[in-house]
């Protein structure tokens, strides 16, 4: 907060918040910065926050700026992205109102409940709230199992975490859960293509990271039934414009991400044509 916080008068001068960007209140989180929006409800791909506070510490645009403060780690930063993915809910939190614009809601939470969560809210019915006990062995294995939230039986699943990069023998041992996972990040694991049959038993996946994995083609096949598909993540993959000839058929997509994996501009092209209305990026 101490650069994103309400003006405040030190040694006879006014000192404003950086870029304009209050933090200290959910209305002036939801207003932004000077340069407009730093986050979107139900995407925390698509949001400048997380980017920033992702990026490598010697980049020009890291937050907090080295030196600043300490930056955020990991966990800070799975908790931020799990925030940002279930709709960005500031709940009762209304924060510092000084400078609030009469204009803008007193609630706190102008943001309407997102798409996203009633999508969740679907897909969680008549799905049975399991036990904790069900997954020890997914935990056991590395992974953590996280509910989306106290009144929904689905759960996120994440292996990118584990004290030792997580294998294919790891990652299947979340087939115990399969039916329940709406997300699952495989991202900087040793997930090979054989660890997305995982993903074929999954009907209720609405978010996939598998980036920076040695996954490829054969692994994406797996993804052809999975009708609530929104996010996919496939940057620093194998996958190729072969590969992606699976998702053209995957009309729920929203956004795909393919940044340095072996995919060329015709493929994106190819899948933009396919998904109209998906955001494909590419860089």
């Amino acid at each position: 907060m101490e650069c994103h916080k309400a003006p405040v008068e030190e040694n006879g001068k006014t000192v404003k918040p950086k870029a304009g960007l209050r933090l200290d209140a959910a209305w002036a989180f939801e207003v932004g910065s000077e340069n407009g929006a730093v986050f979107t409800a139900g995407d925390a791909e698509g949001s400048p926050i997380f980017e920033r506070v992702s990026l490598p510490e010697d980049d020009d645009d890291f937050m907090p700026p080295v030196g600043k403060a300490d930056p955020l780690t990991d966990e800070e930063k799975d908790l931020l992205k799990r925030w940002l993915d279930e709709g960005a809910d500031f709940g009762e939190w209304r924060g510092n109102l000084e400078g609030k614009p009469e204009s803008i809601s007193n609630t706190g939470t102008s943001i309407p409940v997102s798409e996203i969560q009633q999508l969740y809210t679907r897909l969680g019915e008549g799905v049975t709230h399991p036990d904790e006990k069900v997954w020890e062995s997914v935990t056991a294995s590395g992974g953590r199992v996280q509910r989306l939230s106290s009144t929904n039986p689905l759960l996120a699943v994440d292996f990118r975490l584990a004290s030792t990069d997580a294998d294919d023998t790891d990652i299947l041992s979340a087939q115990v859960v399969a039916s329940h996972i709406a997300h699952l990040d495989l991202s900087k694991s040793s997930a090979t293509d054989a660890a997305m049959s995982l993903v074929s038993e999954t009907p209720n996946l609405v978010r996939l990271d598998i980036s920076n994995t040695s996954i490829g083609d054969e692994g994406l096949k797996h993804l052809k039934e999975l009708k609530e598909l929104r996010y996919l993540n496939l940057h620093g993959t194998a996958v190729t414009d072969s590969g992606l000839t699976v998702l053209h058929n995957l009309k729920s997509l929203e956004a795909v991400y393919l940044w340095q994996s072996k995919v060329t501009e015709q493929g994106a092209k190819a899948l933009r044509g396919a998904l109209p209305n998906a955001r494909i990026n590419t860089k």
